[in-house]
Parts: C-alpha cells; structure tokens; sequence
C-alpha cells in the first residue's frame, strides 16, 4: 500500500508524484497562515500583518550611494509606555534592514540637532499628555522650540523640507479638551517647517472603552502598521529628492497613465487622479484649525479658487466662518452703542498672535522671547546691542504697550497680524498692568529654560533679573497714551530702555521723557521709497517723517538712526540719507540687511531683496565718504549689521560707544527728582568698547567670552 502511494503520480501526462505535490501544497497553505498572522506574536504587541515578513529597503540616492537613512526615534513618557513603543518600533526597523536610534526628548536638543538630521534619518515622535495638555516633564523644550520656530517669521519655512516624520500621540479620552494635544501640536508644528508627513498622526487611548482599537496598545499596533505600509511606498524614492508632496506629474490622457486614461482628470490636463500622494499632506488638527481661520467678514481666501468660486465640499466651513463673523460683529455694534472704546485684540486676533508665542497683557500689549535672549542663556554669544552698546541678552525683555503701528512696511516680521491705525482709539491699560504683566510673563517664559540642555544655570538664575527692555518688538510703542509713564517706571526698576518708533509721530517724539536710547527707523530716503517700502496709513506720511528726524535732533540722550537695506528697493540712495544724516543728527546709525520672513500676502520679499554682508559694508563705507562727523565704529556679522558712530564717542583714537548702565539710571533718576532741571547728555553715560566689538576686529562682534557654535550644515535658521 505505501509502495503505491509512492509510486503513484498525478496523470499519464503528469510525471510528478502525489506525495510532492500534497507535501508542496501543504507548504504554500502554511506560508500563506503564517504570513498573516505575523511571527513570535507577543500579547498586546503583535507585528505588523501586513509587513511582518517583508523587508523595507532603506532609500538610496543612485547607483553609487551607500548611505542609508536611519530611522531616529523620539519619545517623551510619564510612565513608560512611550519609551516601550519607541522600543518596539526600533525592532522592527532593524529586522526590516534599517539602522535604528532611540533617544528621550528630555536629552535631545531641537535646536543643535533637528535640522541637521533632516536628510539623514527617517524621524518618529511618540510622546504622551498628561491630563491638563502639558508635555512629559523634559519633554516641553522640544514643543516650546517649534512652537517658537514655526511661529518666528525670520526662520525658513522650509527648514525641515529633507525631513520624513512621523508622530504618535499618547492621551486618555476622559479629558477631551486635551485628549493628544500635545503629539497633535508636533505633528502640525513639523509640517508647518515643511516636513514630508509619512503618514496622519496616531493616537493612543488608555481609555478602554473609547479606544478605537480596542485599547493603546491596539492602537500603537494599528498606527504601526500602517506605517509601515507608507513606508514601504516610499522605498523608492531618491534620498535627496527636494519634492515635499511627491506626486505623478504626467498629464491624464489614454495609454500612458496608471488609469488607461479613464480617469476624471482625462481632459483636464491635470496629473493622473489614480496616482496615490506618497506623503500625507494633511491632518484633522490642520483641517479643524482652516476652519476657525478666516477674514473678518467669515470669508475664507483659502477656500476660494481664483475665479472666486467656492467647492461645493468647503460651503460648511464657509457658513461656519460667517456665523463666527456675524457673532463678532454684533459684538462690536454692542459695544459701539454703549459708547465704550473696544479692546484692540479681538478673540481672533488674539489666537492668531498667541500661536506665534506671543505672551498677551491686557488688550492691547505683548511680549515675546527674542531668539538672542536663548542663545545668550546657553554661552553662545549675544545680539548686535550686546555687541554695540554692551546689554546683556540674556537679561533682555523684548515687548511693546501697543500691537498697533501706523505702518505696514514690506519686511515686517509679523506679516501685519497686529492691528493699524493713526491714532489711539481703544481701550487703554494702565501702564502698572501693562509693566508687572510683561515682567511675569518674561519670566514665566526664562522658567521654561530650566531644564534645557545647554543652558547654563548661573545663566538662568540672572535670566530673571531683568536689566534691559527693548520696545521694539511690534507695533508702534510711542503711540501708547502712558508710554512716558512706562518708561519711568522701568527706570524706577533699574531696566534701561530701548524704544524703537516708526517715525510718524513727532509731537510724541518731542514729548518724550528721557530714553536709555531713542531710535527712528530710517527705512528709505525720498518719499517715493518710503511710501513703498513702509506703506504708511498718513497721508501726509513725508512730512511727518522729516518733523520726526528734527525732533529725534532736540533730545539730549543718545539718539540712533535705523537703516533697514532692501536690495533694489533703497540701497542706491547715499546722498539722500546723508541729507536725512544732517537733520536728525543722531549720536549713531544702524545699518542692517534685510531679513527675508518667508513667504506672505502682505510682501512681494524674496531672498533676493536680502544683502550680502560685504555689500552691506560696501553701503556703509559709501555712507561713511559722504558724512564727515561719522566713522564705522562696530560690526555684528552674523545680524548683518553694522554700526556708525559721531566722532564725539571716539576718545583719544578709541570708541566708546558702549553704555554705562549705572550712571545711566542714577542721571535720570537726579534729572525726575528735579522735575527735569538736572540735564544730562549722551557722553554723560558712555563706556568704552572693547576690542573684539570694533571693526575690523577678527571677532566680527562676536563675544570671545562666549561658546561658538557651529552647524555641521548651512542652514538658515533665521534670526535678527
């Protein structure tokens, strides 16, 4: 019998014995079992089905790169279920062929390392929220830095172009207001610096019941999967590929596309609407914020197509966005029939503000840490004012009594979210609230830092002691009904002032009480630059200008001119600025390169309108030949600025245009008690420079005290 069984084959065509094909057949079936249900299956951590066998190859740029990408894994955890999923992601990509890295947050330096890994790894954040919507403890410097970066117009939006992530939120659905907020804010934080989003961001609910999948672990296993799914479609990408939404780009038509030309798009001419996008370019988080965001009157452009028409599928958010506006301004008729002044920041302003890390006072003032004040906590050298006039700026509060300004200047870092306007027409905050409020919140702001890798703790502990406040951060400061009595106040307190004004005020320049340093932007020379460049609200905006800079002449405190270079838009105008020299007079003038703030409605800026530093030089010294009382007394290269100074502060063939703070505070402070009789000037208070800060010093105005750091990669980070 078993000879038979042998022995026997399938057909008299068929030479191949039964026995074969039964032990085959058998083998293809539990390949088949065993490809689907996964290997080693652990309870609440099974693999991937749907990758479970395969091999993800790494991306490789051509034939003749090795290089691979790795895949960098982040997390940040409470109690050590973050850290568990990273684990076991990092299994997985070693057994699919990927080098695989695991790091804490708490450890990892947004700063020094995010841009610089961008093209090097595959990155996946998985980080938890606790019950009230804060981060991980350690986890917060990496939220508060693209937080910080995302909203800073200076920086590069496209920072994080050669960066594919992926993120995976850890929450409990009990506390939906903040149920993943926090790995919702990373993931929309990345893409908004223009990182490639491998694939939606996941969440993780302890919450058993309302779990989708059943419980975190279940939807971990289910996130995984699919992203691993998406990274297998990107396996063939070339690894220095510059597309972030990599798409077919072949027109629709028959035969030569993925649909036979069968597809909606076949007469459109439009790319084949078969082809699948190989990164997600949206999120639910995104599409709920496009929503709340919109004009004033509930319209939203980015919802209309150029002809003005609106999709049929956005007609719910348009409505919504108009039931939001009519709300508003019944609010507003409301409060113009009472008879009382309406606040400056209205709701919408006020989030638009607050998601670009402003810290709001009342209604109508703000303040923000300048990138310079962080830099200066880590050892890493100071702003151009350190390098100039000798602040620490570590120590430095950067704020303004008013968001409003009367200008709308074409490089304005904050794209115009502040409001406009000719004249004081709000409700006002005393200036005790608008001091102690700016105060706090710089430093519940310093706070933050602790903890943070790098900062220096002596660096920190002086962070809080505030000696220097800069009004300069947006807006118009000088328009602030109690802007004398808020300077005062920040003398009483030993802080020094630096004001900043836009040169349309003149009567308030006049009245103005003693300032450590007084500044007028000098934007443009000739009244046509100027109404292009600074697109002042007045009309009769020249005249204005000019009564500003003879007015800046009259003060006895050290007075600075601020010139702002746009290429091709004022760089050509040396005689007409050293006419506007002769009439303000200033002990000092600023002259900076534009700093290019990304693309925006409110600007036609590109890259190319921003000066080289040896050009801005070249200005300078061409500057310099036509005044006979200035020289070139500093440099800040890395701000692409210089400084010109009166030969007044050059004593004995040495600068001296550095501030002594002390005496500053102590002649100001004999000047209010005599109602103003006991004067003071400039050379009153002034300091000698130090060698490294002069020009032409090796340095370039960099504090040699300080720690260089430098990037293993060109990339533009953006900064003043």
């Amino acid at each position: 019998m078993l000879e038979k069984i042998l022995t026997a084959t399938v057909s008299e065509y068929i030479q191949l014995p039964v026995w074969t094909v039964a032990l085959a057949t058998g083998c293809l079936v539990w390949l088949l079992h065993t490809g689907r249900k996964g290997l080693n299956p652990k309870k609440g951590y099974s693999l991937p089905p749907e990758t479970a066998d395969e091999k993800v190859e790494p991306s490789k740029s051509d034939a003749t790169q090795t290089r691979q990408k790795k895949l960098k894994v982040l997390f940040g955890t409470q109690t050590g279920k973050s850290k568990a999923f990273a684990g076991l992601l990092a299994k997985d990509a070693e057994r699919k062929g990927f080098t695989s890295e695991i790091q804490d947050l708490k450890d990892y330096d947004p700063e020094d390392n995010l841009a610089e890994e961008a093209e090097d790894c595959y990155l996946v954040v998985i980080i938890s929220t606790y019950t009230d919507g804060q981060p991980p403890e350690g986890s917060a410097w990496f939220l508060k830095w693209l937080e910080d970066t995302s909203s800073d117009f200076r920086v590069q939006k496209t920072l994080l172009k050669e960066l594919s992530y992926a993120v995976f939120g850890l929450g409990n659905s009990l506390y939906k207001d903040n149920f993943c907020v926090v790995g919702k804010k990373v993931d929309s934080l990345l893409h908004q610096l223009s990182g490639n989003r491998i694939v939606n961001v996941g969440v993780g609910d302890e919450n058993v019941a309302d779990s989708k999948h059943g419980g975190i672990e279940a939807d971990f296993d289910a996130w995984r999967a699919e992203f691993w799914r998406k990274m297998k479609s990107l396996k063939n990408l070339p690894f220095n590929k510059k597309n972030v939404q990599q798409k077919q780009t072949e027109k629709c038509s028959d035969g030569d596309s993925k649909c036979g030309g069968k597809c909606k798009r076949k007469n459109s001419g439009e790319a084949c609407s078969s082809e699948e996008e190989l990164y997600e370019t949206t999120s639910e988080e995104e599409d709920e914020d496009d929503e709340e965001e919109g004009n004033e009157d509930g319209s939203d452009m980015s919802l209309q197509k150029s002809n003005g028409v609106v999709d049929v599928e956005d007609l719910g958010k348009v409505m919504k966005n108009m039931k939001k506006a009519k709300v508003r301004r019944k609010r507003e008729d409301l409060a113009k029939g009472s008879g009382e002044p309406k606040e400056m920041v209205t709701p919408a302003l006020r989030k638009a503000l607050e998601k670009q890390g402003y810290r709001l006072i009342g209604s109508h003032s703000g303040v923000k840490l300048c990138r310079w004040t962080k830099s200066m906590l880590r050892g890493r050298g100071g702003c151009y004012k350190h390098t100039f006039y000798g602040i620490e700026s570590h120590r430095c509060m950067e704020t303004t009594p008013s968001l409003a300004c009367a200008n709308k200047c074409v490089f304005c870092w904050r794209h115009h979210t502040n409001p406009v306007g000719t004249e004081w027409r709000w409700k006002m905050d005393s200036a005790e609230t608008v001091i102690e409020g700016a105060i706090q919140n710089h430093r519940n702001l310093i706070k933050q830092f602790k903890g943070v890798p790098g900062v220096l703790p002596e660096r920190l502990q002086e962070g809080h002691d505030i000696k220097h406040c800069a009004l300069s951060l947006v807006g118009e400061p000088i328009m602030y009904p109690e802007i004398n009595k808020f300077v005062d106040m920040l003398h009483e307190k030993g802080i020094s002032s630096f004001l900043v004004t836009n040169a349309q005020f003149p009567d308030a320049i006049k009245n103005m009480s003693p300032v450590t340093q007084l500044y007028v932007s000098v934007d443009a020379s000739t009244k046509e630059s100027l109404k292009k460049i600074d697109r002042p609200l007045f009309r009769d905006f020249w005249d204005r200008f000019l009564e500003s800079l003879v007015a800046l002449g009259e003060k006895r405190q050290r007075t600075v001119y601020r010139l702002t270079l746009v290429k091709a838009w004022n760089t050509e105008e040396i005689e007409n600025y050293a006419k506007l020299v002769s009439k303000g007079k200033p002990d000092f003038i600023e002259v900076k390169g534009v700093t290019y703030c990304g693309e925006s409605k409110a600007s036609t800026l590109t890259m190319e309108n921003v000066p080289w530093h040896e050009e801005v030089i070249r200005f300078v010294k061409l500057l310099e030949e036509e005044l006979d009382d200035y020289e070139i007394a500093s440099e800040h290269e890395h701000s692409n600025c210089l400084l010109m100074a009166h030969k007044k502060f050059k004593v004995k063939g040495e600068w001296w245009t550095w501030i002594d703070y002390e005496k500053f505070h102590k002649l100001v402070q004999a000047f209010m008690s005599s109602d103003g009789q006991e004067t003071f000037s400039a050379e009153d208070y002034m300091a000698k420079t130090p060698a490294w800060a002069v020009f032409g010093a090796k340095e370039q105005g960099f504090d040699p005290t300080e720690t260089r750091f430098h990037r293993k990669k060109k990339k533009d980070i953006g900064g003043c």
